[in-house]
This record gives structure tokens, sequence and C-alpha cells, in this order.
């Protein structure tokens, strides 16, 4: 009897941890493709406009959960002078 529960107990973790690994892959996919884009808009906005928006942690995070629109956000506090 204890044997069945072992096993029983031991194909649940093993579930718990296929469940958990599959949302890291998810989620790590998804900000990979976002902070990508991001930086194209970011890197094309530099090329094209001259303006020297550095590459730094804070401006690659918020490419990465924002996307595209963050990197416009970046641009347009740029362009007003309040941050990077």
């Amino acid at each position: 009897m204890v044997y069945v529960e072992i096993l029983i107990l031991g194909l649940l973790l093993l579930l718990a941890v296929y469940a958990s690994f599959s949302l890291i892959v998810k989620s790590v996919k998804y900000l990979a493709v976002n902070s990508l884009f991001g930086l194209v808009i970011l890197y094309l906005a530099n090329a094209i406009a001259g303006l020297g928006i550095p590459y730094s942690l804070p401006v690659i995070l918020i490419c990465a959960i924002l996307g595209a629109p963050g990197a416009i956000a970046v641009i347009i506090l740029n362009f007003f002078g309040l941050a990077f």
C-alpha cells in the first residue's frame, strides 16, 4: 500500500515539475521575442534619427516586458528629455 502512495506522489511531483518547466519556457520565449522587437525598433530609431539612447538594463527590461510599445515609450521619454 505504501508503494502505491509513493508512486502516486512521484507522478504528481513529475507532473508539477513538467508544468512549471513548460510555463518557464513559454515566458522566456515571450520575453525574448518582445525584447528582440523592442531592441530592433530602438536600433532603427538610433540609426535613423540619431537619438543616442543607450542599451542599458532598464531599457532592455522595458523592451522585454512591454515589447514594441515599450520601445516607443522609451523613444518618447528620450525625446522629451525625461529619461534615458
